[in-house]
């Protein structure tokens, strides 16, 4: 069953605004809630079952390039991003980025969604249990960090998202100011998310069952709906933080991430 494209498109930019909203309150990436609805929505506009999670995944990781790339100007413009250890990450992220969506199409398309579900519960739990991980640990040799880099990016552009709630810890635990893992995480996220789009049109490309207005596993009419709206509302998100629980918000949320990551895992 197909629902008619002016309908979907409503949908996209719904789904944006509320994406827009949960990043800005929350700080959560968009990509937990982007691919879970984008496999519900995508099958609707007539997109091939087989292909459907790669095209989520793909899509997901072209809307957190708008959505990270703002937040981290935003950032740059404060002084919260370390230039020096983003030098250091760059490599391993990008190269990670990429490896993952290089891994998304070799797992077979019954079991990429399952994989999608255990990144999503781990999420959930340190989420959930607001797990911290602060030291005064100094930095790992450049190639540890490269390494750690290359992990982040590839369970991230597995999961479409953009990393920060792996690279944000990574980095607080060996002793990086809060203020500044959050700022350099944002551009972070911004190469992981390039990387791993680039990687899904690539392999996208020579698809044969791809729908119109695709660009290898990017689904053009939802990244642009998703994208408008969740740059629009990230600000009013940011805003509602001084007038509600965020860290109430987050555990429900988290709790929510479980009954997703456990269907999706489950089928």
């Amino acid at each position: 069953m197909t629902v008619d494209f002016g309908s979907l498109f409503v949908l996209y930019l719904l789904l944006g605004s509320i994406v827009g909203v949960m990043a800005g309150l929350l700080g959560i990436g968009g990509g937990l809630l982007v691919v879970p609805a984008l496999l519900w929505l995508l099958p609707q506009a007539g997109i091939d079952h087989s292909i459907v999670m790669q095209m989520a995944l793909g899509t997901s990781l072209a809307t957190i390039i708008l959505t990270s790339s703002s937040s981290a100007l935003n950032h740059l413009r404060l002084g919260n991003v370390e230039v020096a250890l983003i030098r250091s990450l760059a490599p391993g992220v990008i190269a990670g980025g990429f490896l993952g969506s290089y891994v998304a199409e070799l797992i077979p398309s019954q079991y990429l969604p399952k994989v999608f579900g255990i990144i999503v519960l781990l999420l959930a739990l340190q989420m959930l249990l607001a797990l911290k991980f602060t030291a005064t640990r100094t930095m790992p040799s450049p190639l540890k960090i490269v390494a750690s880099g290359g992990v982040i990016g590839v369970v991230s552009s597995l999961a479409g998202i953009g990393g920060g709630s792996l690279t944000v810890p990574y980095l607080s635990f060996h002793g990086v100011e809060m203020r500044k893992a959050i700022g350099s995480s944002s551009l972070c996220g911004t190469l992981i998310a390039l990387a791993g789009m680039i990687g899904f049109i690539l392999h996208g490309v020579q698809v044969t069952n791809l729908p119109s207005m695709s660009l290898g596993y990017v689904y053009l009419p939802a990244l642009c709906g998703i994208g408008v709206t969740s740059i629009l509302t990230t600000r009013i998100g940011a805003k509602l933080t001084s007038h509600l629980p965020t860290s109430t918000l987050k555990k429900i949320f988290a709790v929510f991430l479980v009954f997703i990551g456990s269907k999706m895992f489950l089928g």
